[in-house]
């Protein structure tokens, strides 16, 4: 891949992040916003901007996607160029990984529908809210997940408890693994725990591989490296 590691889209340099937010005008669109992070020569790309150059084509393809198995799926769409090594893409990647999965193992939704509410509501959640806000993305694209599958609100009863268990769920795992933020680390973290507990409350078993290896290690200068449970190294 040609990207540059956790480069930015503009020059290439190096991101940095702050505790206090500011207002920049994003470099592609031109928009005024409020941001934590910037790249050393003071560029600042919005979350729009950084994920729609090619998520709804992604998603336009898991439509004909037959496969049951959602670690292959985002994989395979973490292979894309247009997909960067972090960003809030990864809050839409994996509810929809997660949905198509679903529907290839048997669960019963409406895929188009499903794919499409999914991104309107995965778009919606921020970059950087692990670190800012201490809820990661991709867990909370598992709670949205959740509940698109069981047709849940806030009036839900039952169904409401378990869409937030499986946010809750997913977060303990990923801050049981520490940090810092990895995209790929958390995915992989959040689609085994939403897939077991799928199975366990709904009876839908999907696909999963009998070990999740990562090849993006070389793409992120905070890599785990041997601590990460997906580090192509620990290989037997």
């Amino acid at each position: 891949m040609k990207e540059q590691k956790e480069a930015c889209l503009i020059c290439g340099a190096e991101l940095e992040y702050f505790t206090e937010a500011r207002e920049q005008n994003c470099a592609i669109c031109g928009d005024r916003k409020v941001t934590n992070a910037c790249c050393k020569n003071g560029h600042f790309v919005c979350d729009a901007c950084h994920m729609e150059q090619g998520i709804k084509e992604l998603l336009q393809y898991g439509l004909e996607e037959t496969s049951g198995n959602p670690i292959e799926i985002i994989q395979k769409w973490m292979g894309q160029e247009q997909i960067h090594m972090h960003g809030p893409e990864h809050h839409v990647l994996v509810g929809a990984a997660l949905l198509i999965a679903y529907a290839g193992s048997g669960g019963k939704i409406d895929r188009e529908q499903a794919l499409r509410e999914m991104w309107e509501r995965g778009r919606s959640v921020p970059g950087g809210i692990c670190g800012f806000w201490g809820c990661c993305g991709s867990a909370v694209s598992s709670g949205i997940f959740l509940s698109l599958i069981t047709e849940t609100t806030p009036f839900s009863r039952k169904t409401w408890g378990l869409s937030n268990q499986m946010t809750s769920r997913a977060l303990i795992r990923i801050g049981k693994t520490g940090g810092p933020r990895c995209c790929k680390r958390s995915a992989f973290l959040v689609i085994k725990e939403a897939a077991a507990f799928t199975e366990e409350h709904l009876g839908v078993k999907m696909q999963m591989p009998d070990r999740i290896v990562c090849g993006f290690s070389e793409r992120n200068n905070e890599c785990l490296g041997t601590s990460c449970p997906f580090f192509k190294g620990n290989e037997a």
